[in-house]
């Protein structure tokens, strides 16, 4: 028996071939030398070609009345026992007469037409006559190159009861839609684990699940030991980040370590940690999982953009992240890039604000630093009218698969009434499967909108400009003030890295404005009523008194112009 042969046909007087073809055109791509035999095959023929061919897998379709199918496949089964080695049989056809056709009993696999392309894919490259030998990879980066083409789907999940959390996990995992179930932990988790006196029990379960102890995270993740076995990840703690970290590892089995730069102390109220702490714990966080080999993500861009920063703080925040991941000895890198921030951005700059951060991004990609494209659709996005929501939902991916994500972070299309329950999850992730199954076939390429790339390529110039006046005007005070937690905290203090809402206080400005400008978030001057280019905004802040700066000056007075890249 030819083990890489694939043979289909259409039964009976069957003439509808397209979904064979399809399948048959899906086995090619996977190494199968296929043979169609064309439409209404009748079964003597049928057999007298896999006498013939003797083709390791038989594929047949049939998409006519339910009823009619029985006598067929009767035929089929009586005739098919002298042949001298039984194929692997497949069959396809609509969801009516799929399920008749499971009532006989005779196929290995019987696909209904709510597959997805990802599940073709994976019988493909995974099945026996069982269907029993699909090993579903347990690590993130197996998984990816497992279901390649198709992109990796995550969704974020955890109810205020711990119980009802895991029963959804379970949930989860048997419906298959997921590759990644994101552990949403409540605050009282994430800041106080390691000290439950500090815990107020009156907001357990505030934002997210209740996890008390190790025994609870092993719970949660025997339940995802089922159905397509999701992977389990959590975002890193706001306190007491390394020992937590470690706990997520020896629970879980942390799919990778989600951490942010700047966020998750006094600067956003998530924690106690002043900011040049907070940056330094991260640093030992991606450096501890960097030695353990898992992969990271610096969720630093849409932090940003959540606070209503210009776009060209988010495309910088972009670099920053990569930057220091790449530094902190990251081999697998997650670059996370979130669409409609602020909400009300045009789909157009949009998308070329996130080709901008690519950009960025990826120009420090190599042999030894591998990054891997995250997109979602932004929660503020997403309307509290559950139907306009599913649109919204579908429309943004649509949007981002432009960008050919490894990952997909779906945004369950209830977030903006309440937090997705199991049935949310799975509705959502099925809408974000059929945009998907659409634009794997070929999309019109809006990258290549002459719009879009004159935005990516101004961002570009306005990130350069900022980053190399950063390193210029702290040159005397670091090696490499990029990476220095010091120096960035004091670019926040001073307001050169800034968002509009940032807590405003003795240490913290929050003084930039921002105004939303042909589907643009710029920034912009109350006083002048026009928006600013960064070389500009920063000649404001030394004006008023708020930079103290030589070089600066210097630079500004000559013209200086600033470009990316070392010193």
């Amino acid at each position: 028996m030819n083990k890489k042969v694939m043979l289909g046909a259409s039964l009976g007087n069957c003439v509808h071939v397209a979904g064979v073809m399809h399948f048959l055109n899906l086995a090619q791509e996977e190494g199968y030398e296929t043979i169609f035999l064309g439409p209404a095959v009748k079964i003597d023929r049928l057999l007298e070609a896999i006498d013939h061919y003797r083709p390791e897998t038989v594929a047949l379709g049939y998409r006519l009345t339910p009823e009619n199918v029985v006598p067929i496949i009767e035929e089929l089964r009586e005739k098919s026992t002298k042949l001298k080695k039984q194929p692997i049989w497949i069959f396809g056809g609509t969801g009516p007469v799929a399920k008749v056709v499971a009532t006989q009993r005779f196929f290995n696999k019987i696909f209904d037409g709510t597959e997805d392309l990802d599940d073709c894919i994976t019988f493909l490259r995974h099945k026996d006559k069982n269907n029993e030998s699909i090993q579903y990879a347990n690590r993130l980066i197996p998984r990816l190159e497992q279901k390649r083409p198709y992109p990796l789907l995550r969704h974020h999940f955890g109810l205020p009861d711990f119980e009802a959390t895991r029963k959804g996990i379970v949930e989860i995992a048997e419906s298959g839609v997921l590759d990644i179930i994101s552990l949403g932990i409540d605050q009282n988790t994430q800041q106080f684990y390691f000290h439950p006196e500090k815990r107020d029990p009156k907001m357990d379960g505030a934002g997210g699940v209740p996890v008390h102890n190790d025994q609870e995270f092993c719970l949660l993740k025997k339940a995802t030991q089922t159905g397509n076995h999701p992977l389990l990840r959590c975002y890193s703690g706001t306190e007491d980040v390394m020992p937590f970290a470690k706990v997520l590892t020896e629970t879980i089995d942390n799919a990778w370590c989600a951490v942010p730069l700047f966020w998750y102390n006094e600067l956003d109220g998530r924690g106690e940690r002043s900011l040049n702490k907070a940056m330094t714990d991260a640093h030992h966080l991606i450096k501890w999982h960097a030695k353990q080999n898992i992969p990271v993500e610096l969720n630093e861009p849409h932090h940003w953009g959540l606070r209503d920063a210009p776009d060209v703080i988010s495309v910088v925040a972009a670099w920053l992240s990569a930057y220091h991941a790449k530094k902190l000895g990251v081999k697998n890198y997650i670059a996370q890039y979130m669409f409609n921030i602020p909400n009300s951005m045009s789909f157009s700059m949009d998308l070329a604000k996130v080709l901008a951060q690519i950009e960025m991004a990826e120009s420090f990609a190599d042999e030894t630093f591998n990054i891997y494209r995250e997109t979602r659709v932004g929660l503020p996005f997403l309307s509290g009218d559950l139907d306009l929501a599913k649109g919204q939902l579908a429309a943004s991916t649509m949007l981002q698969m432009n960008v050919h994500p490894n990952i997909i972070h779906v945004v369950g299309y209830s977030e903006a009434e309440h937090a997705a329950t199991p049935a949310v999850i799975i509705e959502s992730t099925k809408i974000v499967r059929g945009v998907i199954r659409s634009c794997l076939e070929g999309n019109a390429d809006a990258t290549q909108d002459e719009t879009v790339q004159q935005r990516k390529t101004e961002l570009l110039q306005e990130a350069s400009y900022l980053l190399d006046f950063i390193r210029d005007f702290y040159a005397d005070q670091s090696d490499d003030p990029l990476f220095d937690p010091g120096i960035l905290t004091d670019c926040v203090r001073r307001g050169i890295l800034d968002a509009p809402h940032l807590v405003k206080n003795d240490r913290y400005k929050g003084i930039i404005e921002t105004r939303m400008i042909a589907g643009k978030c710029e920034v912009y001057d109350c006083k002048q009523k026009r928006l600013l280019h960064e070389k500009e905004r920063l000649e404001l802040l030394f004006k008023e008194g708020r930079l103290a700066a030589d070089l600066f000056k210097e630079k500004v007075s000559t013209g200086g112009e600033y470009h990316v890249g070392s010193k």
